[in-house]
């Protein structure tokens, strides 16, 4: 969790080191996963690498259990009918409505689990400035609502709504338009290919909705009192959307959406040629 998130905040303790891409020429890599872990653990020990590891697994039970209240409560047997035939409206119509159901589910699991969320951010990025304003979740709980009120523990949240919202919907319309179109029933291997699009096509989206999940993110902790959230770091941001321009405009929207081969934000023209 720390290795990832320390990278989207812009944490870089490592020098970059010289290397080459695909074609030859010199590039800068920042510290992969891996290099970043073992100075995690020379500065706090590997109990460092489980930071913000409580709440992060409050919030995903919690996520889990809402999710599985909701379909109770609206199962989607009990939608409107619609036709198992094959042809292309009935079977849309049906993607549309399987759709629907899951973004309610996963809209609803979010809005419960998020406060959790907040709290294993802040808890991860006091690494940057040695702090330990947030110790443990009922403190954290107590901090928060003193000093934020009840609208702290949300910050952040629309950005996750909406890559959660996008991620879906394209991932499921993409599979099932290449599904109906692209794979021929022919072939011997139709079904198994089918079988694998939603995953694939998952694996691209989520490329396409990491903007979300960085502002998001960064908005939980931002502004929040922490070394981390406030400048020179950052800017204290007045929404996501202000977040979203300032990343865009330095060309920083992907940052820390790679774990292994991380390019430094520096020209290749600018390094010494041999």
């Amino acid at each position: 969790l720390l290795t990832r998130f320390l990278p989207q905040v812009g944490h870089e303790p490592l020098p970059p080191t010289i290397g080459r891409n695909v074609l030859g020429r010199k590039v800068l890599y920042l510290p992969g996963f891996f290099t970043y872990a073992r100075h995690i653990v020379e500065v706090d020990g590997k109990r460092g690498l489980f930071r913000g590891l409580t709440p992060r697994l409050i919030s995903s039970t919690l996520s889990t259990i809402t999710r599985g209240s909701v379909k109770k409560a609206f199962p989607l047997e009990d939608m409107e009918h619609v036709s198992n035939k094959d042809d292309v409206k009935t079977s849309l119509r049906k993607v549309v409505r399987e759709t629907s159901h899951e973004m309610m589910m996963q809209c609803v699991s979010r809005v419960v689990s998020h406060p959790l969320h907040v709290i294993s951010m802040r808890c991860m990025v006091q690494f940057v400035g040695r702090e330990v304003k947030y110790s443990g979740v009922f403190s954290a709980i107590g901090r928060i609502f003193k000093e934020e009120g009840i609208l702290g523990f949300f910050v952040g949240l629309v950005p996750h709504i909406l890559g959660d919202v996008i991620f879906l919907w394209c991932c499921n319309l993409l599979a099932h338009f290449i599904n109906t179109y692209a794979v021929d029933d022919n072939f011997s291997q139709a079904s198994v290919i089918r079988s694998y699009t939603k995953f694939v096509m998952g694996i691209a989206v989520s490329m396409l909705t990491y903007p979300f999940l960085l502002v998001g993110d960064l908005m939980a902790v931002n502004n929040c009192g922490l070394r981390a959230g406030l400048p020179p770091y950052a800017p204290a941001f007045a929404s996501w959307i202000h977040c979203w321009r300032h990343l865009s405009a330095q060309g920083q929207l992907f940052r820390g959406s790679s774990l292994l081969f991380r390019r430094a934000p520096i020209p290749a023209a600018s390094f010494p040629i041999d």
